[in-house]
């Protein structure tokens, strides 16, 4: 079926409509002129072009170019890259793990993918790509682009990036790895309330968030949850339905609108025994993209959340992978989606409703931590009294180390855990 529909597409594309009534011969007219001109056109570089290129190749250029026109996510994919696109939404591939777009004619980092090699190289969300190992990105597709940064894991890659917030570019160079799609992540912030990561939407997600929110309610009251959706470039479309229904039980999550009248699909929640009653509070910032927002977007429309921290990417299209028969495919923006009060986040994105800017430590905060280490307690003597609850408490800061770690070095995240908190009490002052 989607091989009809690409060719029903390519048909209309170049005028060879089929009709069984009168012919509309002024349309028609217009689109053989435009085919024929296109085709005089594949004569004369075929025939005069300095260097031998086959008729095949001219066409599938010329298909590149029409789709990478229409905006920054339509793309031809080649067999490899068709591959690609699948690992890269199950299992793993290798790479630096980084999602990008363009703007501007230059790439830009949508997001690094966390624990992946570009995550450690420090690049983040609005970088500019001005150079991938000495090749000049401006005007550069995004699938070349793709293909230049992927290879054998092991190999580097040089990046000239200009950082967000830089003044003058720099060169990156990071080695490649086998990037693994581990999607949920999750860690007690403290008694009840629950850190849940998402670093991306693929197959493997839904099923993921609900056997880890299962292991931590086996024995444990769930209070509240802090949904971390920061530097995620979001995924497929039905996972993060899926998760927006994991937090709702009824009404419109998102819906798509396609050409037409006639092309809207709604997507509405169903009440189900993995749904989380909680208080929720969800961390956004400029790399939180497309699925991502979707989520962000249904939880903010139908009050069921607390959103925190900055503006989202604002990816609010929709693409379909469609097949070729060759093994090669189209990646086609059919549609944008919308938040279910009607929002359409294109270039706009998902504002917070506590716009919290992430503030990076300090070396002023550094010699306080340092300050704090070199002063002596009562606790720091040889020798002195145990508190009666000493065992008790030092095995819950044992176990609370790691997450003690994040808060320190997050003030958004220390943020959302004290509005998680506090969300029933102000929600009983409303």
């Amino acid at each position: 079926m989607r091989i009809a529909l690409w060719l029903g597409t390519f048909l209309l594309m170049f005028g060879l409509t089929i009709s069984t009534g009168p012919a509309s011969s002024a349309a028609e007219t217009t689109h053989l002129d435009a085919l024929k001109r296109f085709s005089q056109v594949l004569d004369i570089v075929e025939s005069s072009y300095v260097e031998d290129i086959s008729r095949t190749q001219l066409i599938e250029d010329s298909i590149k170019g029409m789709l990478e026109q229409l905006d920054p996510h339509s793309a031809y994919l080649t067999a490899d890259d068709f591959r690609d696109m699948q690992e890269s939404t199950s299992g793993k591939f290798s790479g630096i793990g980084i999602e990008i777009s363009t703007e501007n004619g230059r790439l830009v980092v949508v997001s690094p993918i966390e624990d992946t090699p570009a995550y450690d190289a420090g690049l983040l969300a609005g970088d500019y790509i001005l150079e991938i190992d000495g090749e000049n990105t401006e005007g550069m597709t995004l699938m070349d682009a793709v293909e230049l940064i992927r290879g054998e894991k092991g190999t580097d890659v040089t990046l000239t990036v200009l950082h967000r917030d830089g003044n003058r570019p720099v060169d990156v160079t990071i080695t490649r790895g086998t990037i693994p799609i581990i999607s949920v992540k999750t860690e007690v912030l403290d008694d009840g309330y629950l850190y849940v990561r998402l670093t991306r939407f693929n197959e493997d997600t839904t099923r993921d968030l609900h056997s880890k929110l299962a292991e931590y309610t086996d024995d444990h009251e769930l209070k509240g949850v802090v949904l971390d959706l920061r530097n995620n470039p979001g995924g497929l479309l039905d996972q993060a339905v899926q998760v927006a229904d994991t937090f709702l039980s009824d009404g419109l999550l998102v819906y798509i609108q396609g050409k037409g009248g006639m092309g809207r699909r709604d997507f509405l929640a169903r009440k189900q025994p993995t749904d989380v009653t909680a208080p929720v509070v969800v961390l956004l910032n400029a790399g939180s993209a497309s699925a991502s927002e979707i989520v962000a977007g249904a939880l903010q429309d139908h009050d069921r959340a607390l959103l925190l921290g900055e503006r989202s990417f604002g990816k609010g299209s929709v693409q379909q992978i469609i097949p070729l028969p060759d093994g090669a495919g189209i990646k086609l923006t059919t549609a944008l989606y919308y938040t279910p009060g009607g929002r359409s986040i294109q270039a706009e994105g998902i504002a917070p409703d506590l716009r919290i800017p992430f503030v990076v430590p300090t070396k002023e905060d550094e010699d306080s931590e340092m300050l704090r280490r070199m002063t002596l307690r009562e606790k720091d003597l040889s020798g002195h009294l145990e508190n009666a609850n000493g065992a008790a408490s030092r095995a819950a800061d044992e176990k609370n180390g790691k997450a003690a770690a994040m808060l320190a070095k997050d003030n958004q995240l220390r943020l959302a855990l004290e509005m998680v908190r506090n969300l029933p009490r102000l929600s009983k002052i409303q």
